[in-house]
């Protein structure tokens, strides 16, 4: 028996968002300690007490299971405020999700999880459609809305300015391989907002 086993309940059945919720919290909890091979129908129904054939009825695949399981856990973590000050939401922003990944250590499953979307169809498009372009349109309206403010020119392509933040993040954690921490989130929105031009301030401008 596991340390994390779900006590046994008396009779009836549990309401359907309690058991989901269970499952989720479980699944969540087996991905970040143990990683993504750990997460099975038969583990996660144990541990959440759960039937296995509830598991296969709401969701395709174990990929997909783990994939909800952590867009669950890192909503809260990941929130996109509006301070008014587009430079400091951005820097927090991204600081989460650096600490999310390093700190946190949702690095190691993050990485299994969107290797394994290469293969698995279904966990591919669930993080596609419920994690990577939800999360994308969030950024994507907090910078249309500085843009209609007026911090931002017109014409100003917002997708790429997406891809420049967060994608870096993900180029250094899958790509690279190297190192990196929440020192890296200001870097990251300076050269975004500010580019890489010598700007007319600097000395011998």
């Amino acid at each position: 028996m596991t340390g994390h086993q779900a006590p046994r309940r008396g009779r009836g059945r549990r309401p359907a968002a309690e058991v989901r919720a269970s499952v989720l919290e479980a699944a969540g909890r087996v991905l970040l300690e143990e990683g993504l091979p750990a997460v099975t129908f038969d583990r996660i129904a144990r541990e959440a007490g759960s039937s296995k054939m509830t598991l296969y009825k709401w969701w395709p695949s174990p990929g997909a299971l783990a994939a909800e399981a952590y867009f669950a856990g890192s909503e809260e973590a990941l929130d996109f405020h509006d301070s008014g000050d587009l430079a400091a939401d951005l820097t927090a922003q991204l600081t989460a999700f650096v600490r999310l990944l390093t700190v946190a250590g949702a690095g190691r499953p993050v990485s299994e999880l969107i290797g394994a979307a290469q293969l698995d169809p279904e966990l591919g498009r669930a993080w596609s459609e419920s994690y990577a372009l939800p999360r994308r349109e969030l950024a994507r309206v907090r910078l249309r809305i500085a843009r209609d403010r007026g911090e931002l020119r017109e014409g100003v392509d917002l997708d790429v300015m997406v891809d420049q933040l967060w994608g870096a993040v993900y180029h250094r954690m899958l790509v690279l391989r190297v190192p990196f921490d929440e020192t890296l989130a200001p870097r990251l929105v300076d050269q975004a907002l500010h580019g890489a031009a010598r700007r007319e301030a600097e000395p011998g401008a």
